[in-house]
């Protein structure tokens, strides 16, 4: 099997490292990932300039650095490689559920695989305190790759592992609460700017990726990328609007 390793948070990143040396055990592992950080930046491509890929060494495995967004890499790195089976993106520092799937550069490394008729699997995870704990969490990367990789069938998973994690669960996306909200300040001038956050969201829907990390279960979300909402087309009153 030969996987493609992306992120959004930089080539240099400890997720992207932790990502690489686990799917190492299950294939060919080749890395291409931007040289600087590229979080929130969803599905963005680069039209407007070329792209330039430079070698770099990551702990014993040769990696692609690219000055480009995440679906820009998983582009190039098919194009370059042609034959990856599998693209794994991340492991995001940050989760990635509910609607911040909408912005998440993670999700779009993977997105931009299935857009090319591969497999694409994000990951994420997050700490308490500062960075997380890739010592800890790498037998349960191991774990979720070692489950996931033989399913063919599934062309989009959203992954996200609490801090430690006591287990798998499938689950839907969190969608009822949307926790971003933009924070005003002043700089040391006195100036006005603003910052685009997130806020805590305490209530959650059982059996969904948001409700999983805060039971200390990993989180595996089958995705797809029809946006299409079909209810809506097939009801009453849309049809009654077109007569």
């Amino acid at each position: 099997m030969k996987l493609l390793i992306t992120n959004d948070d930089g080539i240099y990143s400890p997720g992207l490292h932790a990502l690489a040396e686990a799917a190492a055990e299950f294939g060919e592992a080749r890395i291409v990932a931007p040289d600087v950080e590229q979080s929130s930046m969803g599905h963005a491509v680069t039209h407007a300039r070329p792209l330039r890929v430079r070698t770099t060494r990551l702990n014993g495995l040769e990696g692609l650095r690219v000055n480009g967004t995440p679906a820009d890499c998983v582009a190039l790195g098919c194009h370059v490689y042609g034959d990856i089976d599998v693209v794994l993106s991340g492991v995001n520092l940050g989760p990635n559920i509910g609607n911040a799937m909408w912005h998440s550069g993670t999700l779009a490394g993977a997105k931009q695989a299935a857009l090319l008729g591969l497999r694409g699997i994000a990951l994420s995870t997050f700490s308490e305190t500062d960075e997380p704990d890739f010592v800890t969490l790498r037998p349960h990367i191991r774990e979720v790759l070692a489950e996931l990789l033989p399913l063919a069938h599934l062309c989009l998973l959203n992954v996200n592992l609490p801090p430690v994690p006591a287990g798998i669960a499938w689950t839907r996306q969190s969608v009822r609460h949307y926790d971003g909200v933009v924070l005003p300040g002043n700089d040391p001038m006195g100036r006005r700017h603003y910052w685009v956050s997130v806020r805590p969201i305490e209530e959650v829907e059982e059996g969904t990726d948001r409700w999983a990390l805060q039971h200390g279960l990993t989180s595996v979300t089958p995705l797809r990328l029809d946006l299409t909402d079909h209810g809506a087309l097939s009801a009453d009153v849309i049809h009654s609007a077109d007569r």
